[in-house]
């Protein structure tokens, strides 16, 4: 069965008055449950600039966690997430266009991720970010949807470049500001010993991916890494609110896959 340990931190930061990061997770009641729904690890950023982005970010974590609590037995986290995540935007879109009179004034990013027998789902919008934590390297499972990440991809400016660019936290897309939203899904295998990391651009804009992963390999407590995860982004930054998930894979149910429906592997 797939056991997991997990920590998660959130902290204002050193400069904001508000802390507009939500998160949230669903656990598993028992072992029928594990394996019928898995577990389920969510984060949302609000969209700094808009309006009540802390109310755009809880209301899609809290759309996640209510979807996945009811959603079906053995259901596709692939096609289980994307659906939800598109269910928050909808969401988060009539509320800000109802409270402002026209238009939205409400956006938040979104990654999430499900977890059951040996597989990990990622679901994600906008710049925060999943890493799959292995031997010691970080692994991004999301890419950001930013225009500067965009131009990276395309070859037109340099890494060096995008990290000092005036338009680095410029989205591309994000919960709430459309009333459709594309949601990128990814899939990883997952073995005991993976750690799985959600975080906002708090702490992704401040630490680089190695020294992340150098955190969470020095602290096996993972409530530690968590917090030292946070003190580090705020000695180095602290401009924005700081939010972190740190998932440990203890041990994992390998399973195989015949006409959607997993049968287990001996």
């Amino acid at each position: 069965m797939l056991e997991i340990d997990f920590s998660e931190q959130t902290d204002i930061g050193k400069i904001r008055r508000t802390n507009e990061d939500a998160h949230g997770h669903v656990a598993p009641a028992n072992a029928a449950q594990a394996r019928s729904h898995g577990w389920l690890f969510v984060l949302a950023d609000g969209v700094g600039g808009h309006a009540r982005g802390e109310v755009a970010s809880r209301m899609a974590v809290d759309c996640l966690l209510e979807g996945f609590r009811e959603s079906l037995s053995d259901e596709p986290h692939t096609a289980l997430l994307p659906r939800l995540a598109e269910r928050a935007n909808q969401r988060i879109y009539e509320a800000g266009t109802t409270a402002a009179g026209s238009g939205t004034r409400m956006s938040t990013t979104l990654v999430a991720c499900a977890l059951r027998h040996d597989r990990a789902v990622i679901a994600h919008v906008g710049d925060s970010r999943c890493y799959l934590i292995r031997k010691g390297c970080a692994t991004p499972l999301t890419r950001d949807h930013t225009v500067v990440n965009e131009q990276l991809r395309m070859g037109l400016i340099s890494a060096g470049e995008s990290s000092q660019s005036s338009h680095r936290n410029l989205l591309l897309r994000s919960l709430g500001n459309d009333l459709f939203v594309k949601v990128d899904v990814e899939q990883a295998q997952i073995v005991p010993g993976d750690v799985l990391l959600l975080c906002c651009d708090g702490l992704h804009g401040a630490l680089e991916a190695a020294e992340i992963a150098r955190v969470v390999v020095q602290h096996q407590e993972l409530g530690k890494a968590a917090h030292r995860l946070v003190e580090l982004a705020n000695e180095r930054d602290g401009s924005d609110n700081i939010t972190v998930q740190v998932v440990r894979v203890r041990n994992v149910e390998r399973v195989g896959m015949y006409r959607g429906r997993p049968y287990k592997l001996r």
